[in-house]
């Protein structure tokens, strides 16, 4: 599901959101989430109405209304005590949308409300991941919105999921307004994947994946087929695409297409290359094939995409 739909929240006339913090105060997570929201609080005045308190300030109030409720914690914080993380994530679950910032999404998958929900989570924190697998779906993405829910990796990551969620609830003047204070000069989408090595996140865990997408990574511009794939790395069809689906979230095709898409992306922005010839190196011999894909993934034509790198010089 695309962040657009947060923008139906613009038409309200004060926006609730709520941020709570259960790690460290001056953690990069942390700090990523809510500097962003803050700035945009002082120039959006009585639009935004943002509360940051505490888990247990959180779990306390009963009478607040959100329209966006998110925890934050540390990759390797201790959880909370069983009875607070039981009534911080009903107070959580009664926002119209919700989730959690770094090892919070954690966190809320192994309460068990997540099922069946794309996640976000960090990296580091996969190999902790096979109690909640059959439930969740990981995505390597940075940052997800999946019906109601919303997750982000943390880090870095947390500054782009907070510009994100500005531009959606406040419109991207004030977008802009808040990079600009910041330094940033682009936000990066929730399509874009964490920047670790697949090796780094499943290598022990499931190297037969990580054997899989080294192979996708390694022929963009002649792109294999599922099958032979599977064969490569000594799995039937049906195995290789349960380990996507389990694991990353998709069948092996499509992220073997967003991959490809993504590359084609990149090369957009970073060289001169003709829109033909891109389409040509990330496997597509058809520019109407190539167009189509991208703008599915990506809400633009690769030529409007090409247009937007000269525009910004």
């Amino acid at each position: 599901m695309s962040f657009d739909e947060l923008s139906r929240l613009a038409q309200e006339p004060t926006l609730h959101v709520l941020l709570v913090n259960a790690g460290e105060a001056d953690s990069l997570g942390w700090s990523g989430l809510a500097q962003p929201l803050r700035l945009a609080q002082r120039l959006a005045g009585q639009r935004l109405q943002l509360d940051i308190l505490t888990p247990s300030q959180a779990a306390a109030d009963l009478s607040t209304q959100w329209h966006i409720a998110l925890l934050a914690a540390d990759e390797q914080q201790t959880p909370l005590a069983p009875q607070l993380s039981r009534a911080l994530v009903e107070r959580l679950r009664s926002a119209d949308w919700w989730g959690g910032v770094g090892g919070a999404v954690l966190w809320l998958a192994e309460a068990g409300v997540l099922g069946g929900v794309r996640i976000a989570l960090p990296w580091s924190l996969y190999s902790e991941t096979e109690d909640i697998t059959s439930r969740a779906i990981l995505t390597p993405n940075i940052y997800a919105l999946d019906g109601r829910h919303l997750s982000c990796c943390g880090g870095a990551a947390s500054i782009d999921f907070s510009l994100t969620l500005i531009e959606a609830l406040l419109g991207a003047g004030v977008q802009a307004e808040v990079k600009e204070a910041l330094c940033i000069e682009r936000v990066r989408g929730p399509e874009e994947r964490q920047r670790v090595a697949l090796q780094a996140r499943f290598g022990a865990l499931q190297p037969k994946l990580s054997e899989a997408v080294t192979l996708m990574e390694a022929n963009i511009e002649e792109p294999l087929s599922t099958d032979d794939i599977a064969g490569l790395v000594g799995l039937s069809r049906r195995q290789l695409e349960r380990l996507f689906k389990q694991y990353l979230g998709s069948l092996p095709s499509r992220y073997y297409l967003e991959l490809r898409l993504q590359r084609a992306r990149q090369l957009l922005r970073d060289t001169n290359h003709s829109i033909v010839q891109v389409g040509l190196m990330c496997g597509f011999s058809s520019g109407s094939h190539f167009s189509t894909a991208f703008g599915a993934l990506f809400g633009n034509t690769p030529r409007e995409e090409r247009q937007r790198k000269l525009a910004s010089r």
